[in-house]
């Protein structure tokens, strides 16, 4: 089971999909370009305490993290 998890002020929300439901993995997709063309920042856990920004939807990876974009004043 892979999972989407997204970071806001509040804390984060789970978002799990398995990979190998195509009707899960289309959702995914969605909600990965929904919160890309938001503004949200994508990332994968490439190891414990390590990630990686990435640029497009991968099915194939485990556990995504979005982060929102910082707004100054």
């Amino acid at each position: 089971m892979a999972v989407q998890i997204v970071m806001d002020r509040t804390g984060d929300s789970r978002y799990p999909f398995d990979p190998a439901s195509p009707a899960q993995v289309a959702e995914a997709e969605r909600l990965f370009r929904h919160l890309t063309d938001r503004g949200f920042t994508a990332t994968a856990r490439v190891a414990p305490g390590r990630l990686e920004i990435i640029r497009s939807f991968d099915p194939g990876v485990d556990e995504s993290v979005f982060f929102p974009r910082l707004v100054g004043g």
